[in-house]
């Protein structure tokens, strides 16, 4: 496939881009010659990676968002909403996890997202439409992980990064929290630290990485770390958590940290492609000869200039994402050109926001599936049909 006069939108020049299989195979300033490969013109088009959201609980979004006051430290918000939201918790935890999980894959591949780091028990998805990081040694935190010293010092992983939530507080308990787990990596073991509130310059060094999760962030401690602070001594990575503290579009997420200005419009771009491709050791982030054919095309509204165009994205503006070389969704309008490319596959034709797009497998069997368990279930986007190529 070749993808036609698109606007880098990191850097800005107009590039043609050929993948093969899935990889990119070629990337011009000049219009490369399509030969037997499908040609996609586009117009006022601007082009990413695909996005990578490097804190997830896949399973995790069918959650309201849960609390309703500012709360000191995790712990605590974790202890009030178990009290309190009883049997909000438990209707969600009535849908089996796998169907649960499905829904956390679409929520992310909706917004342009290809790549998730999902944080917890590893979890059982066939035929993925992303790609779905769990090749790291995951403890929830030092409250909550049972016997978290020991696991922590495990010489069988020691190879693998230990991914924690760290610091997720303002008081006291949440700064010695991160002294703690840095004064226990006796193995001197890779962390990447998530939320990390009470984070300070000096503890930044001991981590090879921090996941700002800044909405979140927010919602239970009307706070986030100075990130501006850290980056000159760690990576910064970018994560959503799940809609129990968040919205389920990573662009208002997105929109929240710039907002912030603690990281500047290239840092922040980074964070959610190059930067988290090289922590997680992905052949992705980057639109280069050779990365993994990863790709989002965005129409902007109102034409933005610079980066704007990329930040005022809302998946409505999404006109096409390849993942891996595959066609995973697309706007209505590219349907006459894509659909011999897409002969014997199935989609779902939905209504979402202004727009119609297409997305791979059938979203409105797994939508009424969990609606039969849990009746309330809200959907941004309404099904209209599938249908096979």
């Amino acid at each position: 496939m070749v993808l036609a006069n698109v606007q880098l939108a990191d850097s800005g020049p107009l590039v043609n881009i050929r993948f093969v299989g899935d990889k990119i195979g070629e990337v011009s300033p000049s219009p490369i010659d399509a030969g037997d490969d499908l040609p996609l013109h586009f117009d006022d088009c601007i082009i990413f990676p695909g996005l990578i959201n490097s804190h997830e609980h896949l399973d995790f979004n069918l959650f309201p968002q849960l609390g309703n006051r500012v709360y000191n430290n995790y712990t605590e918000w974790g202890a009030y909403i178990h009290q309190e939201f009883k049997a909000e918790i438990a209707a969600v935890l009535e849908v089996p996890q796998y169907l649960r999980t499905l829904w956390g894959m679409y929520k992310n591949l909706l917004c342009g997202v290809t790549t998730v780091v999902n944080h917890g028990e590893v979890l059982s998805v066939n035929n993925a439409l992303i790609n779905i990081i769990e090749n790291t040694h995951d403890l929830h935190s030092a409250a909550f992980e049972k016997r978290w010293k020991l696991k922590l010092n495990n010489p069988a992983k020691r190879k693998l990064p230990v991914v924690i939530h760290t610091g997720e507080g303002t008081d006291g308990a949440a700064l010695k929290e991160i002294d703690s787990l840095i004064s226990w990596n006796k193995l001197g073991r890779d962390l990447i630290g998530i939320h990390g509130v009470a984070m300070t310059p000096a503890q930044a060094p001991f981590f090879k990485a921090i996941v700002w999760c800044p909405q979140s962030n927010y919602y239970l401690l009307n706070k986030t770390v100075a990130i501006q602070k850290l980056k000159p001594f760690t990576s910064i990575l970018f994560g959503t958590d799940s809609t129990l503290t968040g919205n389920w579009n990573i662009w208002e997420h997105i929109g929240v940290a710039r907002k912030t200005g603690m990281l500047n419009d290239a840092e922040l771009y980074e964070a959610l492609t190059k930067t988290a491709a090289s922590i997680w050791g992905t052949n992705n982030g980057e639109i280069a000869k050779g990365k993994a054919a990863d790709l989002v095309i965005v129409k902007p509204k109102n034409k933005p200039a610079g980066s704007g165009a990329f930040y005022a994205t809302q998946p409505a503006d999404i006109q096409l994402i390849v993942h891996n070389g595959n066609v995973r969704l697309f706007d209505q309008e590219l349907l006459p050109k894509l659909v011999v490319k897409l002969k014997g596959k199935q989609f779902s034709l939905i209504h979402l926001g202004d727009s119609y797009k297409y997305i791979e497998g059938d979203l409105g069997a797994l939508t009424d599936t969990i609606q039969s368990y849990l009746p309330g279930a809200a959907f941004p986007f309404e099904f209209i049909q599938q249908q096979i190529f």
